[in-house]
């Protein structure tokens, strides 16, 4: 990054017995930026979240804040603030004591005290359920008192961890809107969890994509999405379809592939030899759905038959089973003429459109 780094992890590892949890995690995080930590269960993301917080100690490395190494501090000295997926609500505790406890553990004033609650009652819109406890709260209502509580001390950052898992699907899309503005009218950075890629590119800047341990991909998230760095990186972000084939011819960085009796056209980025086993991933959306057409030149078509339609509102799932009795997805709007289950089609899309990888057993 150009600008200054507030948060910075340097080389971090974490251990747990002989289970490698974080293997030389390296990242840095601006003023301002909402950053996505992405990935599956067990990929470390939730492991560095509690040592920057302060609530785990690396094995090796650093966490620096503004330059200052704070890795042997202990949280509330860290100026870090922290939201959790349960909430983690004292149940016997008003929504007020529950959102100036940190300003307790920090023997803040209780005129002080008392102007910071009012100033994140006002600004999280829970004016008035000061005295409520959290079994008089809905569930959003509790999300905003761990949002305030987090935010109540005023951070130099706020760590998220999957903050909208256990919200149902409408009230965690109006928070998600909610959260992205909190952190645009802060300014401070918020580091975000989830396993949910869509989550993820909605409200994020920048995206590091974890497996096992390790950041496979760093960047914009367009960047991310549009060109995947790795396999696993391809197949965790927006990709339902994976063709597999072999290379029967290349020129440069352009193949051709068979594809059990089907031939296709990519683009490879780490090239590839007539006889290698390769991966395609192709995302949904990126495939054009047509009535039978003839072949056209420098796209790969495809003649099949929709097999399903599964309705999802303003598009689509169609499921297209093509000559070599394989299926492929493709995500269009509903309304296409004259195409339903049984329909004959065409199935298109430009060479450089799926994101082409050698097979694990070709690479050395």
């Amino acid at each position: 990054m150009t600008d200054q780094a507030v948060l910075s992890v340097r080389a971090v590892e974490k251990r747990f017995g002989t289970f490698e949890a974080l293997r030389g995690v390296s990242l840095d995080i601006s003023k301002g930026e909402f950053f996505a930590l992405l990935g599956p269960s067990g990929s470390g993301k939730t492991t560095l979240l509690r040592i920057i917080s302060g609530l785990e100690a690396p094995n090796q490395g650093a966490v620096l804040v503004d330059g200052v190494d704070i890795t042997g501090l202990p949280p509330y000295l860290r100026r870090i603030g922290m939201v959790f997926q349960d909430f983690l609500l004292f149940p016997h505790k008003t929504v007020a004591e529950n959102i100036t406890f940190p300003l307790k553990m920090q023997r803040m004033q209780a005129a002080k005290k008392q102007e910071q609650l009012d100033w994140i009652l006002d600004f999280v819109h829970l004016q008035g359920l000061q005295e409520r406890y959290p079994h008089q709260l809905s569930g959003g209502q509790k999300q905003r008192v761990a949002l305030a509580r987090g935010l109540v001390s005023r951070p130099e950052l706020l760590l998220l961890d999957e903050p909208l898992a256990n919200l149902d699907r409408e009230l965690r899309k109006e928070m998600e809107v909610e959260v992205r503005r909190f952190q645009e009218e802060l300014g401070i950075p918020f580091v975000y969890v989830t396993h949910n890629q869509e989550e993820a590119l909605i409200m994020s800047d920048r995206v590091a994509v974890m497996h096992q341990g390790r950041i496979e991909q760093i960047g914009p998230k367009l960047e991310v999405y549009n060109a995947p760095a790795t396999r696993f990186v391809a197949t965790f972000v927006g990709a339902p379809n994976m063709i597999e084939g072999t290379v029967v011819g290349a020129h440069g960085d352009a193949l051709r592939i068979d594809w059990d009796g089907v031939e296709l056209g990519g683009r490879i980025k780490d090239g590839a030899s007539p006889g290698d086993r390769v991966e395609i991933y192709l995302k949904s959306e990126r495939i054009d759905l047509n009535p039978p057409e003839p072949a056209g030149d420098g796209d790969n078509r495809i003649a099949g038959t929709v097999r399903d339609i599964i309705f999802k509102g303003q598009f689509a799932d169609y499921l297209v089973r093509v000559g070599n009795g394989a299926e492929l997805m493709v995500s269009a709007p509903p309304a296409l003429s004259g195409i339903e289950r049984g329909s004959s089609v065409t199935l298109g899309w430009p060479l450089d459109a799926g994101d082409v990888f050698r097979s694990p057993e070709d690479v050395s």
